[in-house]
C-alpha cells in the first residue's frame, strides 16, 4: 500500500542526518541507501533531496566538500556536531510521537517492554 507523502516529508531530514551520522555520503548514495533500507518507501528524487541538503547545510547541521573518485569530482556531505545534537533531539521527539500513535492505534499489555498488538477488527 502506498504511503501518504505527508507522512514521509516530515521525517526525511532526520533520516538523512541519520545516514550521515554513520558516514559521509554523496547525494545519489543517500537516495539509494534510503530506498534500500526502507524497502523502497523512501524513494527520493534529486529535485527533492538537494534543496533539503542545502537547507540542512544553511542551518549548520551538515557540511559539504568535494572529493575526486576515479577521476570524477563528487560532492560529499557530513554531519556537524550541531547536526548530531539536532538529530538526537529529533530522535527523542520521534520516539515520543511514535509511542503516542501506538498508544492510540494498538492495545498495549501492562507489562513493561511488551510489544503492542493490533486491536481486533
Amino acid at each position: 500500500m502506498p504511503i501518504d507523502r505527508s507522512l514521509i516529508s516530515g521525517s526525511t531530514a532526520m533520516l538523512l542526518l541519520r545516514l550521515l551520522e554513520e558516514k559521509d555520503m554523496y547525494g545519489y548514495e543517500m537516495i539509494e541507501e534510503l530506498k534500500r533500507r526502507s524497502n523502497h518507501v523512501f524513494s527520493l528524487k534529486a529535485g527533492t533531496l538537494y534543496p533539503l541538503l542545502h537547507s540542512l547545510e544553511e542551518k549548520n547541521y551538515l557540511r559539504s566538500y568535494e572529493d575526486e573518485v576515479n577521476g570524477k569530482i563528487r560532492k560529499y556531505y557530513s554531519i556537524t556536531e550541531e547536526g548530531k545534537k539536532h538529530l538526537k533531539d529529533r530522535k527523542e521527539e520521534w520516539q515520543e510521537f511514535a509511542s503516542a500513535v501506538a498508544d492510540v492505534m494498538y492495545i498495549r499489555e501492562h507489562i513493561p517492554g511488551c510489544i503492542p498488538r493490533c486491536i481486533p477488527g
